[in-house]
């Protein structure tokens, strides 16, 4: 689940995803890597590597494909706050841990719903406002406040932001001991009494 599938080979070693699944990798993919724009249903079909008429079969029109996607970004959430809750560190620090980018499918996913928000496409900021949320709830059970829950959101936002978006220039969260100490400083600060 983790990056878009190989081509298929002929080998029994690993299955190829199906043509559906492959058709929601490739329109994730551009809208991550270029725009809502560049994402038309010929390019989405090209980079699947199916005919237009074989996206058709299963996605009737782009914006099928933006239901397609929001529906596995909903089921890849629901997973991820699972992962969260049963952290062996704990929500805060898997919370922390998971803003610092890792190239796997729940950041593509939501870099592509992120361009779908950013072209005005309310379903998309409908989702990325949910799972805002949902995050949010689960950081407040485990706090006890949602004013601590939301910073520590913000934390996570700036982890985010300093090392994807200023990867050369961060000088703030250099290295794994950082990300430690971060942690253990954060969940001292919002311990219950």
């Amino acid at each position: 689940m983790s990056s878009p599938a190989a081509p298929a080979s002929t080998s029994s070693a690993a299955p190829s995803r199906s043509a559906r699944d492959r058709i929601l990798d490739a329109f994730e993919d551009l809208l991550a890597e270029q725009s809502e724009r560049a994402a038309t249903l010929e390019a989405v079909a090209a980079r699947a590597g199916v005919s237009k008429g074989g996206l058709l079969y299963h996605f009737a029109s782009k914006d099928a494909l933006v239901d397609g996607v929001l529906e596995r970004f909903a089921a890849d959430l629901a997973q991820d706050i699972e992962h969260m809750r049963a952290a062996p560190d704990g929500p805060v620090a898997y919370f922390l841990r998971t803003s610092i980018p890792s190239d796997n499918r729940l950041e593509r996913v939501i870099v592509a719903i992120a361009r779908l928000a950013q072209a005005s496409d309310a379903r998309a900021s409908d989702a990325l406002a949910d799972a805002q949320r949902q995050w949010l709830s689960e950081l407040e059970a485990v706090v006890g406040d949602r004013m601590v829950a939301r910073t520590i959101m913000l934390i996570g936002d700036g982890m985010y932001y300093n090392t994807a978006l200023l990867p050369a220039a961060n000088t703030v969260l250099r290295d794994e001991t950082d990300l430690q100490e971060l942690i253990g400083l954060v969940e001292r600060l919002s311990a219950r009494d």
